[in-house]
């Protein structure tokens, strides 16, 4: 952590603090967040089965920002009661929907049951004026229909990870959309999507670590990890800091500018479900 981030608020749009990869640290983890200036995450349920590991953390760090979904990929592992159990989650605590979307690179996951689920869940974003995590990969059109035709809250709605078409900006912001960049993108392979963010209206940026997947390159990591048990990257959400420096350099804006411009746009989507300052 740099010395002139001390006294910055830090927020993360998107993670999975309750992945069980990060389980092994979450006790050091609550120690670290106030001392890095992480004021809030927001901790992104994706199944059933992770719904109460999500509202465990609400309760118990006040950085936390619950949100509980049905993720693309585990369309087929949900029970006939999943309505019933997502609502009674959002109805336990202030809380986000999500992660939800669509993904045509999910081979087990049918995507017009992917579409199905994504829309009742978008559609009881829009009753309760809750804001919304969506995925999307290689569904941008489709996506971009469904948010055209349906309502949706008046909040807004996150884009996690964008990775669309620069040409999709300005149509997404207009039904209110914000973009959030993990630092995942700076890696070499990600130029393309580095280009598209440099294209973002600066009201509509919001960071995301989504740890513990996403780690930025190895010389950039701040808080390293051992490697899972299946011999894969872990990011640790302290890593936070290090994508706003990633962003800073990528943006041409000075820290300082990022991090007020990202809290604003932040509390702009999420204020109704925080419980704190």
């Amino acid at each position: 952590m740099y010395p002139n981030e001390m006294s910055l608020r830090l927020f993360d749009a998107h993670n999975h603090l309750q992945d069980e990869r990060l389980v092994p640290y979450l006790n050091d983890i609550a120690v670290f967040l106030p001392v890095a200036g992480i004021a809030r995450m927001v901790v992104n349920g994706t199944c059933e089965k992770d719904w109460s590991g999500v509202l465990e953390l609400a309760g118990r760090l006040p950085q936390v920002v619950p949100s509980f979904g049905c993720h693309p990929w585990y369309v087929g592992s949900r029970t006939a009661q999943w309505r019933e159990n997502l609502v009674r989650f959002l109805d336990a605590v202030p809380s986000a929907i999500g992660e939800i979307g669509l993904d045509k690179r999910a081979e087990d996951a049918d995507f017009a049951v992917q579409e199905e689920v994504f829309l009742w869940q978008l559609r009881l974003a829009s009753e309760r004026n809750s804001p919304v995590s969506i995925h999307c990969l290689q569904a941008w059109g489709k996506l971009l229909e469904h948010l055209r035709s349906n309502p949706l809250p008046r909040c807004g709605f996150v884009l996690h990870s964008f990775g669309g078409p620069r040409e999709m900006i300005a149509p997404l912001a207009r039904l209110g959309a914000y973009f959030s960049m993990p630092g995942g993108f700076a890696r070499d392979r990600k130029e393309r999507r580095r280009e598209v963010f440099r294209h973002v209206p600066p009201d509509r940026l919001l960071i995301e670590t989504d740890a513990p997947d996403q780690l930025l390159p190895a010389k950039l990591v701040e808080f390293p990890l051992p490697l899972s048990t299946e011999g894969k990257p872990v990011n640790h959400p302290g890593n936070l800091g290090a994508v706003y420096r990633f962003a800073s350099e990528l943006l041409g804006i000075s820290l300082e500018t990022l991090a007020g411009q990202v809290e604003e746009n932040f509390h702009r989507v999420f204020g109704g479900v925080q419980t704190g300052g």
